[in-house]
């Protein structure tokens, strides 16, 4: 009677046909992981494009009509002691702008006011970004220190914007980044007029923020340029004081 079995060309066949099924399962597993990840990358980086450009909205659309004690604007005379004056918080130049906000990145609308510095800076390797500063708003006088001495003029004149470790990254990648401001008709007929730089002592009627993408990709959310509407209907020659 022959005795059953298998030979070791039928077990080497066998181990070889096992190894390339697991290669196969392994790399499909490899393929699904990687394609898992790319969606998850893809999905958290237009988030974050989404997040930031409606923290952006909401920043400009929460500017508060904040003054500031700044001074001396004009050169005191000789061996009079410099004064302070009290004029309305708002700088606006095409890669600078500093605002006080009722919105703030930790509690939303439910934080208390900040001073938001919002600053082009070059990118890490090309381009550039845009990052915002907050500091906590305490009045008149914290904005005022914001305010560089012995300026002269109308206009008050404010110290550097500077970026560091606590710099919050609103976007990045940017082939550019500019801020224009919307001023008010000069004459009944005229149109509204757009400015690179705010010249006047009160608020504009509108803030944008113009960027574009250093490299397009339309796999993913691309920064687009963000026009907010100020809602204020103050002047800021009127105080405004609890009776």
């Amino acid at each position: 009677m022959r005795e059953r079995g298998i030979t070791l060309l039928e077990l080497l066949i066998a181990v070889t046909l096992l190894s390339l099924l697991s290669v196969a399962m392994f790399e499909a597993m490899r393929i699904g992981l990687g394609a898992f990840e790319k969606a998850d990358e893809h999905l958290m980086f237009n988030r974050r494009s989404a997040g930031a450009q409606i923290i952006l909205q909401s920043q400009l659309e929460g500017l508060m009509p904040a003054m500031a004690m700044c001074g001396p604007i004009a050169a005191p005379a000789q061996g009079s002691p410099g004064t302070t004056t009290r004029l309305p918080f708002f700088q606006g130049q095409p890669e600078t702008m500093r605002f006080v906000s009722t919105y703030s990145l930790q509690q939303a609308w439910r934080g208390r006011p900040q001073i938001l510095e919002m600053l082009v800076i070059p990118g890490e390797k090309s381009g550039v970004r845009l990052v915002v500063n907050e500091i906590p708003y305490g009045g008149p006088w914290s904005t005022g220190q914001l305010c560089k001495a012995g300026g002269t003029g109308a206009l008050p004149q404010f110290l550097p914007v500077q970026a560091g470790p606590s710099s919050f990254v609103l976007a990045d990648n940017l082939a550019y980044c500019r801020f224009s401001y919307l001023r008010p008709r000069a004459a009944a007929g005229q149109p509204d007029v757009w400015l690179p730089t705010w010249p006047l002592i009160n608020w504009p009627l509108a803030v944008r923020v113009e960027m574009a993408p250093l490299e397009a990709d339309p796999a993913r959310i691309q920064p687009i340029t963000v026009t907010a509407p100020l809602q204020m209907h103050r002047s800021p020659d009127i105080p405004y004081v609890d009776q």
